[in-house]
Parts: C-alpha cells; sequence; structure tokens
C-alpha cells in the first residue's frame, strides 16, 4: 500500500498529480485513506479509460482534486452500473474520515457480487477511451 511507505503519518507529497488525495494536497498528515483514494482514481479509469480528475493547469487539477469534482458522464458511464458508481463515490470521498476502508470496499456488491452486478458491455469503448488518454498524455510529456 502507499500507505505503508511511512510509519502512521506523513507529510508533503510526491506522485502523479491525479491520483493525489485531498488530504495530500492540503498538506494534512494522512493514512490508509490515501490509497483506498487512489485505488478510486484508477478503478475510474480503468472502467472509462479518463481520470475523474484532470486538467492541463496544475493548479485547476488541485482544486477540483480537493473539492471532489468529478462526475460520472454520459455516454461512457451510461453501461456502467449504479454498485460500482457508489463504490467510486464512496472511494473518492473527500473527507478520509469518511471514506470507505479496503475490508468496506471488499465488501460491496459490485465486488462480492460480480457475477449480478458487473457489466462486460463497456469493455472496448474503455480501451479506446484509454488509447486516446495515453496519446494526449504522450503528447503532452514530448512538447
Amino acid at each position: 500500500m502507499l500507505s505503508s511507505f511511512f510509519h502512521h503519518f506523513a507529510l508533503g507529497f510526491a506522485g502523479t498529480p491525479g491520483y493525489l488525495s485531498p488530504e495530500v494536497l492540503r498538506k494534512e498528515p494522512y493514512g490508509k485513506p490515501v490509497d483506498m483514494w487512489a485505488c478510486g482514481v484508477i478503478l475510474y479509469i480503468l472502467l472509462v479509460g479518463y481520470p475523474p480528475f484532470w486538467d492541463e493547469d496544475q493548479n485547476r487539477l488541485y482544486t477540483h482534486i480537493k473539492a471532489g469534482a468529478y462526475d460520472f458522464p454520459s455516454p461512457e458511464w451510461d453501461t456502467v452500473t449504479p454498485e460500482v458508481k457508489t463504490l467510486i463515490t464512496s472511494m473518492l470521498t473527500v473527507n478520509p474520515g469518511k471514506r470507505i476502508t479496503a475490508a468496506e470496499a471488499l465488501r460491496q456488491p459490485w465486488i462480492c457480487q460480480r457475477d449480478r452486478v458487473a457489466s462486460m458491455v463497456h469493455r472496448q469503448e474503455t480501451v479506446e477511451c484509454l488509447k486516446k488518454f495515453n496519446a494526449r498524455r504522450k503528447l503532452k510529456v514530448n512538447t
């Protein structure tokens, strides 16, 4: 886990900006909830191929993250189940004290009842969105 590199609480940050939690950006002490935030960002990306928080301007990106300003836009999210949206919302909760824990996440229907709630419909669309997102990132790095 990300937080296992720190004794109990840590200050300061390093990493890819889009994965940083609000408490890290506010330079507050943080612990294991930062891992669940990062997992929420990763799950969002895996489902639709782009991140929940994105802005070319890093300061605006940080503002979006600290406010928890993301959504589930159409059409990419139209075929994604409500159960996984609920899971992502609980992972991307701004207040780390109210954010879902790993143990709680493992009990969520989208994880423990995957055969009943998971949709396979959007997989190809996700791959295409992820390719476009990565192409934009590569272009940004090379310019």
